[in-house]
């Protein structure tokens, strides 16, 4: 499959909407044409538009700022342009910001779960664009786990945060302007949606012929994303996650953890689509930073039946029996915000739940209203 992402059928289909605009450009390394040139060098170089300000999510415009910390504005090193930051006290650009700007363009690449920043960032900017009256292009791009499973807990509003904004599961099937479409229900902006060419919903990211750039610095493989949805529920833990090795996300453990013991716990579970295996290994920074860890890496034999939210609540559950003393819950790094798993589950219910000890199946079930009617509401937003 040949996929043609927003930005390249903007620059060869739709240029008119760029003449004479001043443009301000929220993006980072994945806004990359097919042949991966940075939007950044492509939109200045168009002759009758003027790229006039950059706009940097959390990790910043260029990619190299770790997770959790805060991005400072100034001046982009490579083209002298302002870089205003969204990623520390100000979420949302301001008029000051955006005093320069006419047209504002979004291009992001997101990897299909709902506490991944970016979809914030998004929804902001779209909050923003419609109090300014400016008009707002968002380039589209895959979902990495494809258009069509989802999976997860909506959220809860009242657990509404930077890692979850509005009611959506953790796997939403949507790409960045179905998305962008849905959040602008509320809104209401002056929105286009540039859609790709050639992407079609069953699609996963390796078969679209498109580059993997990676969309943050531990999100190095497609692989990575695959597991995401389950495996970041431990960032709320005191487990490690895998930060700090060559396999975030894919490895979960702690240095009180029997690897051998937790693998054959997980594999008697025979979950769909993946397999456990006992892994040691050693943080170079984050949790456990120097510390031998004993944990398993998740090995996803068969995507299409793999369910990662599922996989990590059984990991938790186990997890939690298994080491009743050690394991715990982790607080937020937000002044009066509820504990971080929470957050990140969109609601409290899934971690009561597990310390009551109900079944994970149970668990599961407990979501698929909503999940029903998200999938009707989703329906009506598709462009592919």
């Amino acid at each position: 499959m040949r996929t043609l992402a927003g930005i390249d059928v903007l620059l060869t289909r739709k240029q008119d909407l760029l003449v004479g605009r001043r443009v301000g450009l929220f993006t980072n390394p994945t806004g990359v044409t097919r042949d991966l040139r940075s939007d950044i060098d492509a939109l200045r170089s168009l002759p009758r538009t003027e790229l006039v300000a950059l706009f940097g999510p959390e990790h910043g415009i260029r990619g190299n700022v770790q997770d959790g910390i805060a991005v400072a504005s100034g001046l982009d090193r490579r083209t002298g342009l302002p870089v205003h930051s969204l990623y520390g006290p100000q979420k949302r650009p301001t008029g000051e910001m955006l005093s320069d700007v006419d047209l504002l363009i979004y291009d992001m690449q997101d990897v299909g779960a709902r506490f991944y920043t970016y979809l914030w960032t998004l929804y902001h900017v779209l909050f923003a664009a419609a109090e300014r009256g400016l008009e707002i292009i968002v380039l589209d791009r895959p979902n990495p786990l494809g258009g069509e499973l989802v999976e997860g807990p909506m959220l809860d509003p009242a657990f509404a945060s930077f890692v979850g904004e509005y009611p959506i599961p953790i796997r939403y099937g949507l790409t960045a302007g179905e998305l962008a479409t849905l959040f602008n229900q509320t809104a209401k902006a002056n929105l286009t949606v540039i859609p790709m060419e050639g992407w079609r919903r069953p699609a996963w990211y390796d078969r679209t012929g498109l580059a993997w750039v990676l969309p943050s610095p531990n999100m190095p493989t497609l692989d990575t994303a695959i597991v995401y949805p389950g495996t970041c529920l431990f960032e709320g833990t005191n487990l490690s996650e895998g930060r700090g090795t060559t396999k975030p996300f894919e490895f979960v453990g702690a240095p009180w953890v029997e690897a051998e013991d937790l693998a054959e716990a997980l594999n008697r579970r025979r979950l769909p689509g993946v397999a456990f295996r006992p892994v040691y290994f050693t943080p170079t920074y984050s949790k456990f930073s120097g510390q031998q860890c004993g944990g398993v890496q998740l090995h996803v034999l068969d995507r299409a039946l793999f369910r990662p939210v599922e996989a990590g609540l059984y990991l938790l559950s186990i997890l939690s029996h298994m080491y009743p003393n050690r394991f715990s819950w982790l607080s937020t790094s937000w002044e009066g915000k509820p504990p971080h798993f929470d957050l990140l589950m969109g609601t409290d219910t899934i971690r009561r739940q597990l310390e009551a000890g109900v079944p994970v199946p149970e668990i599961v079930e407990s979501w698929q209203i909503g999940l029903k009617a998200f999938q009707e509401k989703r329906a009506g937003l598709f462009f592919y």
